[in-house]
């Protein structure tokens, strides 16, 4: 008996909620990440902590601030662990002091973390975009793989993406040399071919410690709005450790994308549920305070109402800090 029309969108919502929530309790072990398939798995609830960094201001627009130019957005402050002669130390050594203090204060139940997130560069998706405008972009377009000039299904950056993405590398060179910002102890990615070409793009041959070398981990949780628009449609498992041989891919990764549906588009609400996942697995099992995210404009969108952060919007190939408070629920 075909189902009726008004229970295909319902459908489609379940068929995603059960995806999530099997991938979320039986992942397997991850040699980097601990027991992700636990089901003790902890939970948390996670806070932005304001006054640190310009882009949690409300004030900022993301689409004019130039965090290459401040110091990618660190706020000239004093902090409770600051001494005698510290005015002549960088800013950010000072930060990463008052940040270690706190994970030493041995809180019960609380870690900090502060993030590094970035957005691809751009890709041929947001020269579509721009194009068609995003009205018939959205209810036309993007269901396509292109359009016979443009190819977007899992899309790949453009020139200008790809200088974006090498802009940033030789600021983050200089940000790490001259600013002694705290290289990311852990690089994670969304498996969307953009953001790996991102990531390898940013952070290879930077000189880093031998202990901070870019050595990406990709996390199905990191993609993008999933669903509909063909440019968010992951490659397999086999192409992506094909052309990025040197990243480490998590455990329970399927060989095919099972989470893509052509007709549902995950809304806020249940990306939202897959970000806390992602930020549940990582504060649980990742012991690093600094940590590189390279991913997509919904997947930062849903990440800063998560944790309580004022809307933000990065342009392509943009970057921005988090600094984040977890705590562990009682229950």
């Amino acid at each position: 008996m075909p189902r009726p029309e008004s229970l295909k969108p319902l459908i489609a919502l379940s068929a995603v909620l059960c995806l999530v929530t099997l991938w979320y309790y039986l992942a397997i072990d991850s040699a980097s990440t601990g027991n992700m398939g636990s089901l003790q798995q902890s939970k948390y609830t996670f806070e932005y902590l304001p006054g640190f960094f310009a882009q949690g201001e409300p004030e900022s627009d993301g689409a004019v601030y130039e965090y290459m130019k401040h110091n990618l957005g660190l706020l000239d402050r004093d902090y409770e662990t600051d001494k005698a002669g510290d005015e002549e130390t960088k800013q950010w050594q000072r930060f990463e002091k008052y940040v270690t203090s706190l994970a030493e204060a041995g809180e019960t139940g609380v870690k900090y973390k502060v993030l590094y997130v970035g957005r691809h560069g751009e890709g041929y998706h947001n020269v579509a975009e721009t194009k068609y405008g995003t009205a018939k972009w959205d209810s036309y377009w993007s269901k396509l793989d292109g359009d016979g000039e443009l190819y977007w299904s899992d899309a790949k950056l453009t020139d200008n993406g790809k200088q974006q993405a090498l802009d940033n590398h030789a600021f983050l060179q200089r940000q790490f040399a001259e600013q002694k910002m705290p290289p990311p102890g852990r690089y994670y990615t969304s498996p969307l071919y953009r953001c790996l070409q991102t990531a390898n793009m940013e952070f290879s041959d930077l000189d880093l410690p031998s202990d901070k070398q870019f050595k990406p981990l990709v996390k199905e949780m990191m993609r993008e709005v999933m669903g509909q628009h063909t440019c968010d449609r992951r490659s397999s498992r086999t192409i992506i450790h094909g052309a990025f041989p040197d990243v480490d891919i998590e455990d329970g990764f399927s060989e095919e994308d099972e989470l893509w549906q052509a007709a549902h588009r995950e809304t806020h609400d249940e990306h939202d549920v897959r970000t806390r996942a992602l930020l549940d697995d990582v504060f649980e099992h990742d012991e690093h305070a600094f940590l590189s995210f390279t991913s997509h404009s919904g997947s930062i969108a849903s990440m800063l109402r998560v944790i309580g952060h004022c809307e933000f919007r990065l342009p392509t190939g943009g970057m921005m800090p988090l600094f984040v408070k977890a705590t562990k629920s009682s229950s």
